[in-house]
């Protein structure tokens, strides 16, 4: 009998609002390597009705027409760390749930690494299953403005919502590398390629890159 492929190891993707993460994960898929977006997976655990029926029963008025208003859900329990407790508990064994399914299909594709798109990797202490975890930063005045850009927050709801997460210096403290997109595209290119040559990660051959299909972000 065949024995079980190995499980692929876990490169961690992480960053604070604006640093540019989602373009990190665009030159790692570019590169052949499977990218599992965490926000992605949580997006399509909460199509699931039975997931909305929780969702609405903890948080009445969420659920619109079968669909979860997300403005809504955000101003109900991302303020108050026990309501998002409660919706954490409902999605993230879903959610990883989802992201192990992926695994496994890229283990019997024989990977021997898969990225782990995660925003809050560090909060949600993920950091300690990732066999090695990318921060992408850039200095704050610019992911602001970046957020801004693409948002139509304002300033003070930008910042407000950088304060809640992890400070950026703590995250590049405990990465294995930090990537700086405070500049040129093709910099960040060049980081993103020493990094995993650094990890010694073997990136796919064509053939094997046309048999893959990674989640999209």
């Amino acid at each position: 009998m065949t024995s079980p492929s190995p499980p692929p190891r876990r490169l961690g993707l992480t960053g604070s609002i604006g640093a540019g993460k989602s373009t990190v994960a665009g030159l790692l898929r570019a590169r052949g390597l499977t990218v599992l977006d965490a926000d992605a997976e949580a997006r399509e655990v909460t199509r699931d009705p039975a997931v909305l029926a929780e969702i609405e029963a903890a948080f009445p008025g969420v659920v619109q027409g079968g669909e979860l208003d997300r403005a809504a859900l955000a101003a109900a329990a991302f303020g108050d760390p026990a309501r998002l407790a409660v919706l954490n508990a409902i999605t993230h064994p879903r959610v990883r749930a989802r992201m192990l399914a992926h695994e496994q299909a890229a283990a019997g594709r024989g990977e021997a690494w898969v990225v782990q798109d995660v925003p809050l990797l560090f909060e949600g202490s993920l950091d300690r299953v990732m066999d090695a975890v990318l921060v992408v930063d850039a200095p704050l005045d610019v992911r602001v403005g970046r957020v801004m850009a693409r948002s139509g927050l304002s300033e003070e709801e930008v910042r407000a919502r950088d304060a809640q997460q992890l400070p950026a210096g703590e995250k590049r403290r405990r990465a294995a590398f930090v990537l700086d997109n405070g500049g040129s595209l093709d910099a960040l290119e060049a980081q993103v390629d020493a990094a995993l040559t650094a990890l010694g990660i073997q990136l796919p051959t064509a053939s094997n890159q046309q048999e893959k299909s990674p989640s999209k972000s």
